[in-house]
């Protein structure tokens, strides 16, 4: 009897690695270091729900962007017209207006600050729930070639790298811009000699800032990468625990872990060398020009040429030129790091891998599970029509056809079974039945109606699945069978559990129906487990039933229990069920012999041994594998 791992690899053998002839390897990105405007565009359209709050925003940090370089000027009256002069009065309204200034600053920095963030979590939000539904709607051929851990990567911290541009970012850049316009504006208004002497070192900070940030676009990227590395390994192993231990390689995995931890590490550390440096060098070019500052302002103010004020107000402004210039050196690292997780993002939208659905859908509103297939050919490979239609590739390499015009019929109410070699095509079946892939050539009818007419929902909701690697969610019993379907009541459950022969066992749980079974069911054993795949296929009384050698990981008791059951179930509904246990399908109405993707031989499980072919070569394997356990037990 195959393992469940074994029966894993089924699966894996009939898609003959397919995945990697559709280009695994590519790379995922460009190698721009730039920033990339229709990107930017792309990240800034999901503020347009918010547009009117974002407006709000922006009108106040534009205010406080005033408000900022109007202090020194204020300082400057302050002190030119009315300390010199003795103006008490004066001087008494001039503090008044600075208080004024600094406490409406100090509100609207709040509201920006509140409001902004507000904006930024719900774009995140918006964005997060459009990758997890546009991951949610892809084929399984998608998720045969994508790890699981760089979709968790892209959902999780690919997407809150935009938080901080969706939030404060946008807005930020254009108040820090702004402000230095409104400095600008002021020194010149006060002095032109002292105002060309400030911006003299801005052509020395722009060509650093310029160096940084094509440094720092390549180490985000890398590091991004690295981050969805770790993931993946992370949640491969996690997952894979059990093997892992099984065959003592948590040394050998270990050393795989520090590696890519290690090349993590040296990602985030080269991103920490570059800003070690650059902000040392910002500091120096600011520094700079404040001392030049000093020096040609003392000269002048000793001269007479230049007021005690004018000075006072330039050393002021020469702190606070440069203070949005390091902001925005800030922000464009920021942006560097959204644009790559952006990059990452948008990659994965670009790319729709979901089945497309008819334009004009068929309704059967009297599904009864009659199924025909029609010359059926079928590969996992991306190939095109034209591939299709001359046999082979561009390249020349001849098509890895896993169905070869397959034809069989199975009438409302029948038992059909698929039996076969690892790796014949018995779980394509299956797969194709649900439309969880397209085939290529050929027809695949329910009630003469093609499957790729049916909306998926509909065609899904007629027909129950069960597999023999049974995925529960943590949650309780009832909300796994449920999967919180409204329409269903406990009572419902309740009942399919009896008819299965499951209530007793989840009566006796602690907490019956709301016992938590935890992440894949790992409180309970595996027959359990198997026994509510059952009731979770069965509650939505489905007119087919689809058996995926569900049974043979099973105890005897709980097989028995099952066998029983299905008497009951399978009468009235078509049915179809992988074996490999060729003694629990001897009352099938039709057997299906698959062998290399070609259906080899059908027919009842008395006619397949009259005609002494290979399903009797099967059958006579079995058996003498069966006496020989019985003559060692």
């Amino acid at each position: 009897m195959p393992s469940p791992t074994e029966r894993r690899c089924t699966f894996v053998a009939e898609r003959n690695d397919a995945s990697k002839k559709n280009g695994n390897n590519k790379k995922e990105t460009p190698e721009n270091t730039g920033i990339d405007s229709r990107l930017l565009r792309r990240i800034i359209s999901y503020l347009a729900p918010y547009k009117w709050w974002v407006a709000i925003a922006f009108v106040g940090v534009m205010v406080a962007a005033f408000l900022g370089p109007l202090r020194p000027k204020l300082v400057q009256i302050a002190i030119d017209q009315h300390i010199v002069e003795g103006d008490l009065s004066g001087l008494q309204r001039i503090i008044l207006f600075l208080v004024g200034a600094l406490v409406l600053e100090g509100v609207l920095s709040f509201g920006n600050a509140y409001l902004t963030q507000w904006i930024g979590q719900q774009a995140i939000y918006d964005v997060r729930t459009k990758v997890f539904r546009h991951i949610q709607r892809q084929a399984l051929s998608f998720f045969d070639r994508t790890p699981i851990g760089r979709l968790i990567t892209r959902t999780t911290s690919d997407v809150e790298s935009l938080s901080d541009v969706l939030s404060a970012g946008v807005v930020t850049i254009l108040g820090d811009l702004f402000r230095i316009v409104f400095i600008a504006a002021f020194m010149f208004s006060l002095s032109v000699q002292l105002a060309l002497i400030t911006l003299a070192v801005v052509p020395i900070m722009l060509w650093a800032t310029m160096w940084f940030k094509k440094m720092v676009r390549v180490q985000y990227r890398e590091t991004r990468k690295q981050v969805a590395r770790l993931n993946s390994f992370m949640q491969e192993h996690v997952t894979g625990m059990s093997i892992v231990q099984l065959f003592n390689r948590e040394d050998e995995e270990m050393r795989r872990f520090e590696g890519i931890n290690d090349d993590h590490r040296q990602a985030q550390i080269k991103t920490v060398f570059y800003f070690a440096l650059f902000w040392p060098v910002v500091s120096i070019i600011s520094d700079t020009a404040l001392g030049l500052v000093l020096w040609f302002g003392g000269l002048r103010a000793m001269g007479g040429v230049l007021t005690l004020g004018v000075l006072i107000a330039f050393i002021q402004y020469a702190r606070q030129f440069f203070e949005p210039i390091r902001n925005l050196s800030d922000q464009y690292n920021t942006l560097q790091s959204a644009m790559a997780g952006a990059e990452r993002i948008f990659g994965l939208l670009d790319q729709d891998h979901a089945l497309k659905e008819a334009a004009e859908p068929a309704v059967n509103a009297d599904f009864k599970g009659h199924i025909v297939f029609k010359n059926v050919w079928f590969t996992y490979d991306k190939v095109t029509e034209e591939d299709v239609a001359r046999d082979h590739t561009d390249d020349g390499e001849p098509i890895n056809w896993i169905l070869r015009d397959v034809s069989f019929t199975i009438k409302p109410g029948q038992t059909a079974a698929i039996v076969g070699a690892t790796g014949a095509g018995k779980t394509t079946i299956i797969n194709l039945l649900l439309r969880f892939y397209d085939i290529q050539k050929g027809e695949i009818l329910i009630d003469g109606i093609d499957v790729r007419k049916y909306r998926f929902k509909d065609l899904r909701q007629h027909i129950g699945l069960v597999l023999q690697d049974v995925f529960l969610f943590s949650g309780t019993v009832e909300r796994n069978l449920t999967l919180e379907e409204p329409s269903l009541t406990l009572e419902q459950v309740q009942e399919a559990a009896r008819m299965i022969g499951a209530d007793e066992f989840i009566q006796r749980l602690p907490n019956g129906y709301q016992q938590d079974v935890r992440e894949r069911g790992a409180s309970l054993s595996h027959g359990q487990r198997q026994l509510l795949s059952f009731v979770r296929a069965l509650v939505y009384d489905p007119e087919v039933l689809v058996l995926d050698e569900a049974t043979s990981s099973v105890d005897t008791e709980t097989e028995q229990i099952i066998q029983h059951a299905l008497e009951k179930l399978l009468e009235g509904r078509t049915s179809l069920v992988i074996a490999h246990r060729l003694s629990t399908i001897r009352d099938a109405d039709n057997i299906l012999v698959m062998h290399k993707g070609h259906l080899h031989e059908q027919g009842t499980h008395e006619e397949l041994l009259d005609q002494e072919g290979l399903y009797h070569k099967l059958y006579e394997l079995q058996y003498k594998e069966q006496e020989q356990r019985r003559m060692v037990a």
